[in-house]
C-alpha cells in the first residue's frame, strides 16, 4: 500500500491535473493537485526565457484545429461568431498579486509581442483584461474544479460573483471581446501562477475551447503542455490576423484561413495532415471519471476510454493519453500491466511530433518503478533521455522529480560526488514548481524512499 501511494504521488504531483469539468465557468484551467512538501537548501530556480517548441504540423490540419477552438466551448456549445480585441490589449494585475506574477507576466508580453505579434502591453489603470489574484479557496468556492478560469464583462472575482449566470458573462452572447477577468490564485507556486497566466491569457484574447486531440498545445485539457507552445503562438497571430474580425462567423473565418496560415505557416504548406474530428462526450467523460478524486473507479473508466478510442479508429495522441490513463489507473494494482500500458503510450507520443513532453512523463512513471524495483540503471538511462525534454518545455515539477531520481540512482551506484549537484538542482526547481520550503519535503522524500526500498531488492 505504501508503494501505491508513493508511485500515485508521482503521477499526481508533475503538472497533470485531474480533468474536471468546469462548474459555472466555460473556459478554466484544471485545479491543480494539492503541492506534496521539499526542501529548500538550495536556491529557487526560474526559467529565463521561451521555449524552442515550433509548429510541426500542416495547415489542413490546424485550420481545422483554429476552427474547433474557436467555434466551440469546453463544454461542446458552439458559439455562434468569432470575437477578438479589436485595438491594442491591456493587462493590469489587481488582488492580492503574489511575487512572481510581475515577472512572468512581463516574460510573457515580450513573447505575445514577439512571437504572436499582438499590439500588447501592462497598465496599472482600467485594463482590457484584469488578472485578479485572489485565496484558492475563493476561487474554489466560485468553481470548484478550477485552479484558474476567464470570463467576459467583469474587472474581478467580485464583479464575477454578481453577475453569474447571467447573460452579460455568457461567451455566446458576444460579438467582440471589450473587457474580460481572469482569476487567478494569490496562494500557488511560481509554476502554478505562471501556468494559469500562460493558459488564461491565451484564451482571453484568443481560443476558449480545449481539445483533447491537440499534442503540443496548452489548449488541451490533459495539461502536459504548461507553457504556450509555437502551435499556441501561431494560433493567436491567426486570430489577430488583418483578413479576421470580429463578429466573422465559422463559413467566413474557414474561406479565410488557407491564405491566413499559407503566409504564417508557409513551412506548414508541405506537410501531410487532414482535419481531426472532434471528441466524443463519452470518451471526455470517461477520461474526467479516470482522472477524478474516486480512485476506485478509475480502471473501469480507462478501460472505457480505451475502448472508445479503438472504436473511434484513434492512433494518435489520445489513444496514447487512454493507455496513460490506463497505466496510472493500474499503477499499485497490477505493476506489469502498468508499464506495459505506459510503455505503449510512450511508443506512440514519439511518433507524434510536438508530443516530447509526453514521453517524458512516462519516463518519469518508468523511472518510478525502476526506482523501487532496484534498476538503478534503467533509472538513470529514463532521466538521461528526459531531463532534457522537461527542461526545454519549462515543465520545473517534472524536472524536479527527474532530476532527484537521478541523485538517488546516482547514490546508490557508489557516485556521491555526481549526485550531490544534480541534488541541489533538484531543490532548486522544486521550490519554484511546489512552492514554499515546508510544502516540499515530501516530495523528494517519497522519491527517496523508493530508492530504499529499490536498495533493500
Amino acid at each position: 500500500m505504501r508503494l501505491f501511494k508513493l508511485l500515485t504521488a508521482l503521477v499526481l504531483s508533475t503538472g497533470l491535473t485531474a480533468c474536471v469539468a468546469p462548474q459555472a465557468a466555460d473556459v478554466s484551467k484544471s485545479v491543480f493537485d494539492d503541492p506534496v512538501s521539499r526542501p529548500g537548501a538550495h536556491a529557487m530556480h526560474a526559467f529565463a526565457s521561451g521555449p524552442a517548441i515550433g509548429v510541426m504540423r500542416g495547415n489542413t490540419e490546424i485550420a481545422s484545429d483554429f476552427l474547433d477552438l474557436h467555434f466551440r466551448m469546453e463544454s461542446g456549445r458552439a458559439l455562434p461568431v468569432m470575437t477578438r480585441f479589436e485595438g491594442p490589449i491591456t493587462v493590469a494585475l489587481t488582488g492580492s498579486v503574489p511575487p512572481a506574477a510581475r515577472s512572468e507576466l512581463a516574460r510573457l508580453i515580450t513573447r505575445f509581442r514577439t512571437e504572436a505579434g499582438l499590439d500588447i502591453s501592462q497598465t496599472s489603470g482600467l485594463a482590457a483584461i484584469t488578472i485578479d489574484f485572489q485565496s484558492k479557496s475563493a476561487l474554489r468556492r466560485a468553481v470548484p474544479s478550477a485552479a484558474c478560469f476567464v470570463v467576459p464583462n467583469v474587472t474581478g472575482l467580485a464583479d464575477y460573483s454578481k453577475k453569474r449566470n447571467t447573460a452579460a458573462v455568457d461567451w455566446g452572447k458576444l460579438n467582440r471581446r471589450e473587457r474580460v477577468a481572469i482569476m487567478a490564485p494569490a496562494d500557488a507556486s511560481p509554476q502554478e501562477v505562471r501556468d494559469c497566466l500562460h493558459e488564461e491569457l491565451a484564451q482571453a484574447m484568443g481560443p476558449l475551447n480545449d481539445l483533447f486531440r491537440l499534442p503540443d498545445s496548452v489548449f488541451n485539457d490533459d495539461n502536459f503542455h504548461s507553457v504556450l507552445t509555437g502551435f499556441d503562438m501561431l494560433m493567436l497571430r491567426a486570430t489577430y490576423a488583418p483578413e479576421l474580425r470580429s463578429g466573422m462567423n465559422e463559413a467566413e473565418v474557414a474561406a479565410r484561413l488557407p491564405a491566413i496560415l499559407a503566409r504564417l505557416n508557409p513551412r506548414g504548406q508541405g506537410i501531410g495532415g487532414s482535419a481531426k474530428q472532434l471528441s466524443p462526450r463519452s470518451w471526455i467523460s470517461a477520461t474526467e471519471a479516470s482522472f477524478g478524486a474516486r480512485g476506485g473507479t478509475r480502471p473501469d473508466a480507462a478501460e472505457r476510454m480505451i475502448s472508445i478510442a479503438k472504436a473511434q479508429g484513434w492512433t494518435g495522441n489520445r489513444m496514447a493519453f487512454s493507455l496513460f490513463a490506463r497505466g496510472r489507473a493500474l499503477t499499485g494494482r497490477d505493476a506489469p500491466a502498468a508499464i506495459e500500458a505506459y510503455t505503449q503510450a510512450a511508443q506512440i507520443w514519439r511518433s507524434i511530433p510536438g508530443a516530447q513532453i509526453q514521453a517524458a512523463h512516462v519516463d518519469m512513471q518508468l523511472g518510478a518503478f525502476a526506482l523501487s524495483a532496484g534498476q538503478f540503471d534503467q533509472v538513470l538511462m529514463l532521466t538521461d533521455r528526459a531531463i532534457p525534454v522537461a527542461r526545454s518545455h519549462q515543465n520545473a515539477s517534472l524536472l524536479a522529480s527527474l532530476l532527484a531520481m537521478r541523485a538517488e540512482a546516482l547514490e546508490a551506484t557508489g557516485r556521491s560526488a555526481e549526485a550531490r549537484p544534480v541534488r541541489l538542482d533538484s531543490q532548486g526547481w522544486a521550490r519554484y514548481a511546489f512552492g514554499s520550503d515546508a510544502q516540499v519535503r515530501a516530495r523528494l522524500s517519497d522519491i527517496s524512499t523508493l530508492a530504499r526500498r529499490g536498495g533493500r531488492g
